[in-house]
């Protein structure tokens, strides 16, 4: 993980008691009770098999799967079989397999599932674009898939987030202001009278992963948890981004030199890459209300390293948003077959 940990920036006073909820959008919106992940369910039980629909996040690394019963969470599992390892009939032998014991229910998801190399190729919207999302059957197929969005200048692409940013809507329709998305990418959306107006992406946290396992600094590089170092190398980031980059070695040499800790390097590391990110990202959140989506140890830091910058932010969580635009695209379908 490239982010602080969240119980150590709570410490610091950065999340307020409202992010210690349940996995909320907001304080009058629905709590999606979710089951730890990778729980095996008891397949006898009844409830096993009394989904009306399943909901699917599908993206390049995993898969995370929703048995539901209308906007209510039966079970949940997932899997590391992510849409990079999977060709022709591996997608289908992968939803057999990871929904074993549950109802024959449609499923619908979302992701990069939708992308050429998935499942099925799914056209994509292009903004400015209305966030209603627009699941397409894929032939021959009890599965749905949300179409994601696009954008010409600059060339972008998600495939994934257009349904969390239809979930956040759903219960914060009146939203004006950017989204912030951390995740292996992170996205910057721009959104204005319920459409995404313009967006843009980041590879920070694969940048993260890249360096802190595969480059000369895996051996000095940790979990990040060092608040004070993460502040310095976002301050730094943001305002020397020349110096910055020089000093990325210098995490190995000081490393080498016994005078650097493992969280000390992580949380600089950490905070150099998001600083960065905020320094490309500026038109996007400067004089903005934000909003960061996704989970807690990825938000954290990115709320942290904003309000250095005075800016005013508040969390909702990724797994609710995620379910709450997967029910938005199942009762679409639901409509659009009760008209027929």
């Amino acid at each position: 993980m490239y982010v602080l940990r969240a119980q150590r920036l709570r410490r610091a006073g950065t999340l307020d008691k409202t992010r210690r909820r349940p996995p909320s959008l907001d304080a009058d919106s629905p709590s999606w009770p979710v089951e730890p992940a990778r729980r095996r369910p008891d397949l006898t039980t009844p409830d096993c098999t009394a989904a009306d629909w399943i909901a699917a996040d599908w993206d390049a690394g995993t898969l995370r799967l929703w048995a539901m019963r209308g906007d209510q969470v039966v079970d949940s599992r997932a899997s590391d079989d992510g849409t990079d390892g999977l060709a022709g009939d591996d997608f289908a032998a992968v939803l057999t397999r990871m929904t074993e014991g549950w109802a024959d229910a449609p499923v619908v998801a979302c992701g990069t599932v939708g992308a050429a190399d998935g499942l099925a190729r799914i056209a994509c919207a292009s903004v400015p674009a209305t966030v209603d999302p627009r699941p397409v059957q894929v032939p021959g197929r009890r599965v749905w898939i949300v179409g994601g969005l696009t954008q010409a200048d600059p060339p972008d692409l998600m495939q994934g987030d257009e349904t969390r940013i239809a979930g956040l809507l759903a219960a914060r329709p009146q939203f004006d202001g950017t989204l912030c998305l951390p995740g292996a990418q992170t996205r910057w959306a721009r959104i204005s009278a319920s459409e995404v107006v313009s967006f843009q992406t980041f590879l920070t946290g694969e940048m993260f992963d890249l360096l802190s396992r595969q480059s000369v600094l895996r051996h000095a590089v940790g979990t990040p948890g060092d608040i004070d170092a993460f502040d310095a190398a976002v301050s730094d980031a943001l305002s020397q981004p020349h110096r910055a980059y020089g000093r990325l070695f210098q995490l190995h040499a000081r490393a080498q030199l016994g005078g650097l800790q493992p969280e000390t390097a992580g949380a600089t590391l950490s905070g150099t890459l998001i600083g960065w990110e905020l320094a490309g990202a500026r038109p996007y959140w400067l004089g903005q209300e934000v909003c960061v989506i996704g989970a807690p140890a990825r938000t954290a830091p990115y709320a942290r390293a904003l309000a250095q910058q005075g800016v005013t932010c508040t969390e909702g969580d990724g797994t609710a948003a995620t379910l709450a635009g997967l029910g938005r695209a199942f009762r679409a379908i639901a409509d659009a077959a009760a008209a027929i």
